[in-house]
């Protein structure tokens, strides 16, 4: 079949090119570089935002909020809403850059430059000389200078969209005193509770009623669906272990870094200082050297009188009345003139006179400790543990690339990946599709599972592929075995079905209790009974509920006493007596305005949201991917 191919060769290019190219003028190329470009996950002004732009501002909020909170959980990074909340902003920014563009809203250069001339973080780029290091600003930022003046520009630009927005909101001290009143007023209520617990012992539901109970709540009743897995997990550690060294290497670490592993040599010397400051005149230090110098002669002359000779002389407070001790220090505790004087002399030499920002001195040494080094053999594996350390970035961006290959090649099994990298298959069973309270690692990781739960894993028990669950961490599972979920027979689950249906008809009781004793009492309050009053508002529940709370605040404050019922649901019901209104202690005029600048505060955002969706509506913005269920997650920036 090859040997047709190479002797026809020019005749099968002629049919591909009959058959292929006519699909590429019928179609257009875009429908073949489709997959390339990625899914199409928003769009604005007519521009598309694709998956893979998507997944890597991700990545980049991720790293940046990672270096910021070290500790942060994976799990808080790597969850949907997370990632959501990521898109939103993408489709924000390009908003307002669409609004500032076709506004022609530009920031000047005398204003960037300025800016940047009092950006304190700059500074730490430039050279001793003044000039920016290229280099160290792009290996911190991971962009270059041009790209980070394009996006200050581009934010200062931005800024402007809103500036006209939040920069004219206002609120009168009327209105923000109205608003915050809701907050802080007050009301006197008493109450009587009707409690399902109190009820329970009316209901006795037949075995009839609890089958039907069962059926019309069948969704209850579920074994969630679980699945035995086994996974592998690449990190630095196991990164460390790939790493080959050999003893040449570790020695040759040992011999450069030996002050490490031992202790460094020590000298105890004794000195007797004449101070001369370097604020002090020539002729005054002139003065002091002399005194050394007769000083230096005197104990050179009787070296045993040292000590008395620096008790009597020396103009150091600290060692004088220890005759000039200094005890035992290695190198770098004292001035360089003084320590390279002192690790000169020979035990018993003293030395001439030295200089030092202090004055002058001389010394006398007094003994040495040696430099104690500890055996190779006792330090080899700490120093192997360093070496491997500080290679294992490097190895892992290597075992990385290996394991993603592996993963995905050999799908069928992860042993394979196992046996390239060392790396040990872990399993776990009773696995859910969403994490278990209080588990760590891959589990923890709600994209992991959601590789794992994927429909072709489940179907096809296949590898996923190699998912990021933290930083320097890759994690690839397959699914061994899955059960669906399925409804749990009633035999099993009786007693939970009567317990439920029971508090379902004992709060049903309690609330026909309850609107009966209001309907009652509204007609003849002769006979009402209420608790204890006490005073409750929005900000001091007083453990209350809220539905509580709503219920007194909404009550017509100019119609009191007045009588309120509350559904509690499975709580039970409650009236509520309403008092009288208790109106909030008047603030200081400082607190007063602190509280009218926070309401400013929150009209501004108000209306800058709302300007913002205006600006969505214009430049037809949409987000084209659902919203996950935990969407709840507050934008970090």
């Amino acid at each position: 079949m090859f040997e047709f191919f190479r002797k026809y060769n020019k005749i099968v290019m002629g049919v591909l090119f009959v058959l292929i190219i006519p699909s590429f003028v019928l179609f257009g190329v875009d429908r073949y570089q489709g997959d390339q470009k990625g899914e199409k996950v928003a769009r604005v002004d007519g521009h598309d935002i694709t998956r893979p732009e998507w997944d890597q501002q991700h990545r980049n909020e991720v790293d940046r909020i990672r270096r910021q909170m070290p500790n942060i959980e994976a799990a808080t990074l790597d969850s949907d809403a997370a990632r959501y909340a990521t898109l939103e902003r993408m489709v924000r920014d390009r908003v307002l850059a669409a609004a500032a563009a076709k506004s022609n809203m530009t920031v000047s250069e005398d204003r960037l430059s300025r800016l940047f001339a009092e950006d304190t973080s700059l500074a730490s780029f430039r050279t001793a000389d003044g000039k920016f290091d290229r280099e160290r600003f792009m290996m911190a930022t991971g962009r270059t200078p041009e790209q980070y003046e394009a996006a200050v520009r581009s934010d200062l630009a931005t800024q402007q969209v809103l500036l006209g927005v939040s920069g004219t909101a206002f609120a009168t001290p009327a209105q923000a005193q109205a608003t915050l009143n809701a907050f802080y007023d007050r009301r006197e209520v008493q109450m009587v509770r009707f409690n399902p617990a109190d009820f329970k012992s009316k209901v006795t539901p037949s075995d009839a009623d609890i089958e039907a109970y069962y059926k019309e709540h069948a969704s209850q009743f579920q074994a969630p669906e679980q699945a035995d897995v086994e996974y592998l997990v690449l990190d630095l550690d196991a990164a460390k272990k790939n790493i080959s060294v050999s003893d040449a290497d570790l020695k040759s670490y040992y011999e450069q870094n030996g002050a490490r592993f031992g202790t460094p040599e020590e000298r105890r010397a004794s000195h007797i200082l004449i101070t001369a400051p370097a604020s002090a005149s020539k002729s005054d230090r002139d003065a002091a050297r002399a005194k050394a110098e007769q000083l230096m002669a005197e104990v050179k002359k009787t070296p045993a009188s040292f000590a008395d000779v620096a008790r009597k002389n020396s103009q150091d407070p600290g060692s004088a009345e220890k005759g000039g001790d200094l005890d035992f220090v290695a190198r770098g505790a004292m001035v360089k003139p003084f320590e390279d004087a002192m690790f000169a002399l020979k035990k018993g030499e003293i030395s001439n006179v030295v200089e030092s920002e202090f004055g002058y001195h001389v010394i006398m040494l007094k003994d040495i400790k040696p430099a104690v080094l500890q055996p190779f053999e006792q330090v080899r594996a700490a120093i192997e543990n360093e070496v491997r350390g500080q290679q294992a970035t490097q190895e892992f961006a290597k075992a990385a690339e290996a394991f993603t290959d592996a993963v995905y090649q050999q799908p069928d099994s992860l042993q394979p990946a196992a046996d390239k990298l060392k790396l040990t298959i872990r399993k776990a069973s009773n696995v859910a599709r969403t994490p278990a309270a209080g588990v760590t690692g891959p589990l923890a990781s709600a994209n992991f599972l959601g590789a794992l739960f994927a429909p072709e894993s489940l179907s096809r028990k296949h590898n996923t592929e190699a998912i990021e669950i933290g930083p320097n961490q890759l994690a690839s599972g397959r699914v061994v075995q899955y059960s669906p979920a399925r409804a749990v027979p009633l035999a099993e689950v009786k007693s939970t079905v009567r317990a439920q249906l029971v508090d379902q008809r004992a709060a049903a009781l309690a609330k026909a209790e309850g609107e009966a004793k209001l309907a009652a009492w509204q007609a003849n309050a002769a006979g009402a009974t209420f608790g204890a009053p006490v005073t409750l508002s929005r900000l001091d529940a007083q453990s209350q509920s809220l539905p509580v709370i709503e219920a007194a605040l909404r009550a017509d404050a100019t119609r009191l006493p007045a009588l309120v019922g509350v559904d509690l649901g499975k709580e039970g019901y409650a009236v509520v007596k309403v008092v009288k209104l208790v109106p909030r202690t008047a603030p200081t005029a400082e607190a007063a305005k602190q509280e009218n600048e926070q309401f400013v505060q929150v009209i501004t955002a108000a209306e800058n949201l709302a300007y913002y969706n205006l600006l969505k509506e214009r430049f037809k913005a949409e987000i084209l991917v659902p919203r996950p269920v935990d969407a709840r997650v507050a934008s970090v920036r």
